[in-house]
């Protein structure tokens, strides 16, 4: 670089200077290091199923599995004692239940309910986020009500505001709306308050692109078979990232306490913006074909998992995010924890 005298980045000259130093060692190296990543930034998505006694693998995403609410319960006190701060549920929805409004979404007895009771009664300081969005329940695949081909906006932010409350009954910590229509934020919202549930969070999918990287988790819910056509008029097109600032902007005014942007690793750029413009609690969502690539080339023999996944987690880190949703939240703390 020219030695500029008036440049900010002129801290002086060869050999005085020589910036390998503080690389010479791992505990220099641990000194200097800009951002950690700590059990404390991971959140854990989990599939939940029917039944009892149950895990099942799913083939699209290695390492990991659904589980029945018993069992998830007994996974979440294993990520507690890790360190992990917080579990994300998704709930596999029998095809039996599912119909062209979700009204399973709204029922007050549903997977998800008796998931979010199951995990706050066996580790009740561990927090539980819910997601909120309909495509799980629905048996066109897409996650607001569908009209003559047409998602239909107004329609759909009535339901979510009943699913919003019978989460918060059922004692979530963290209501998640995923499902990209116009107004949810501030209608969720408004509807919290009125019933007396100040405490309940939300965290926005504020940022959440029309990605390919979802295919995986698609699979998992065994919603992909169902979905009919896209879901390009809601979900953000991968092109734009000034309409992201717009989103989140409206987000954090209709009262968003955390957003967050997915995908993760092909956004980082929106993080960055996000993080630098509204100074707000940031999440990354390390989506399911992300996790899942990094699982394939390791077994392709191709990367190190461990190590491509903190890297992974650095580089969301660096970006700007406070924390992380990753299917690799256990590995994670394993590999932190040293166990």
């Amino acid at each position: 670089m020219p030695n500029d005298k008036s440049s900010p980045l002129n801290t002086g000259e060869f050999p005085a200077i020589r910036m390998r130093r503080n690389r010479s060692d791992d505990w220099i190296r641990k000194l200097t290091r800009e951002n950690t990543v700590t059990t404390a930034d991971l959140i854990w998505p989990v599939f939940v199923i029917e039944g009892e006694g149950k895990t099942e693998d799913i083939d699209a995403m290695p390492n990991v599995r659904r589980y029945t609410v018993d069992k998830l319960a007994e996974k979440a006190k294993e990520a507690y004692d890790l360190g992990i701060q917080a579990i994300a549920v998704f709930p596999v929805v029998d095809d039996a239940k599912k119909d062209v409004e979700g009204s399973e979404a709204v029922q007050e007895n549903n997977l998800v309910c008796r998931a979010i009771r199951g995990i706050k009664a066996a580790v009740p300081h561990i927090g539980v986020i819910a997601d909120v969005a309909l495509d799980p329940y629905t048996s066109h695949g897409h996650d607001g009500v569908l009209r003559d081909g047409k998602i239909q906006n107004d329609q759909t932010l009535d339901i979510l505001c009943k699913q919003s409350l019978i989460q918060a009954e059922a004692g979530v910590d963290i209501i998640a709306p995923s499902d990209m229509m116009d107004g949810r934020i501030t209608s969720i919202r408004t509807s919290l308050e009125k019933n007396n549930f100040q405490d309940v969070k939300i965290m926005s999918y504020a940022a959440k692109y029309a990605s390919c990287f979802y295919g995986p988790f698609r699979s998992a819910l065994q919603t992909g078979q169902c979905l009919k056509g896209d879901k390009k008029t809601y979900q953000m097109d991968p092109a734009n990232s000034d309409e992201a600032m717009r989103e989140i902007a409206l987000d954090v005014q209709e009262g968003a306490d955390i957003v967050m942007i997915k995908p993760g690793m092909p956004y980082l750029d929106i993080i960055r913006r996000t993080k630098d413009t509204f100074r707000m609690p940031t999440a990354a969502y390390h989506v399911s074909g992300e996790y899942a690539m990094l699982r394939l080339a390791a077994e392709a023999g191709q990367i190190d998992y461990k190590a491509s996944l903190m890297e992974s987690l650095h580089c969301f880190k660096r970006a700007g995010a406070d924390m992380i949703l990753t299917y690799g939240a256990f590995d994670a703390a394993r590999i932190l924890q040293n166990v």
